[in-house]
């Protein structure tokens, strides 16, 4: 995603720098003349560049995360067991809506499905194995659609970088104008100053949004490794 253009800075040389910037967060007002107005370039700037705008998986344009895009997780990596295809019946569904639950925090998942067990005797791999599939499809169709919002929601912070950028060139033009018109200028700078506040809100949003598709793929990992705990012998 193209963050909006600044006059007092290169964007150019920050993105190329950009990927040591990230790897070490992984790892732990200019005066431009014309009717009194003050613009923060410089901060905006750095604003935008210290945001996982700048740090797109480049192997998708509109990916706007610092977390690389995985589009589609796989079961079998989670769950390294054959599962055969059946109905659960209404305690396993209700088991797995519980798991599915990211505010039922793991050590409660566990006893869930301790006392699952214990009041089913019978329970095997088979059962285990088509409850984490119950888990799995719910969690990831719901990481699915996070990304496919994430990825939308980027489009829109784009659309509203061209038109901060369109309203700075028109200020741009009207202060080297010789009778620059003050009354649009007025209405450009109120338009950059809310364009700006929106982005600048999205973008820390954002960080949040980013991360959620990561935790809903640990809690899976997490769930599986509960499940196979309570595997027979």
């Amino acid at each position: 995603m193209r963050a909006p253009k600044s006059d007092n800075c290169d964007l150019s040389v920050y993105i190329r720098l950009w990927p040591i910037a990230a790897t070490r967060l992984y790892w732990g007002g200019t005066d431009i003349g014309g009717n009194g107005m003050k613009a923060t370039r410089l901060t905006f700037c750095l604003m935008l560049l210290s945001t996982p705008a700048m740090a797109n998986d480049f192997s998708d344009p509109d990916w706007p995360c610092i977390q690389r895009k995985a589009a589609n997780l796989s079961a079998g990596i989670m769950w390294p067991h054959p599962v055969e295809d059946g109905e659960l019946d209404q305690d396993a569904r209700d088991l797995v809506a519980i798991l599915s639950l990211r505010r039922v925090d793991l050590e409660e998942a566990e006893k869930r499905v301790e006392a699952f067990v214990q009041a089913r005797p019978e329970t095997d791999a088979r059962l285990l194995g088509r409850i984490f599939i119950g888990v799995f499809d719910n969690l990831s169709g719901l990481r699915n659609r996070l990304i496919d919002g994430i990825a939308n929601y980027a489009q829109s912070q784009a659309s509203l970088s061209v038109k901060i950028d369109e309203a700075r060139g028109e200020m741009e033009t009207q202060l080297s104008a010789e009778q620059p018109d003050y009354d649009r200028m007025d209405r450009l700078e109120e338009t950059i100053d809310w364009n700006e506040r929106i982005y600048k809100d999205r973008q820390r949003s954002l960080t949040y949004v980013c991360e959620t598709p990561v935790l809903l793929e640990k809690r899976l990992y997490a769930v599986a490794q509960i499940l196979m705990k309570f595997m027979p012998q």
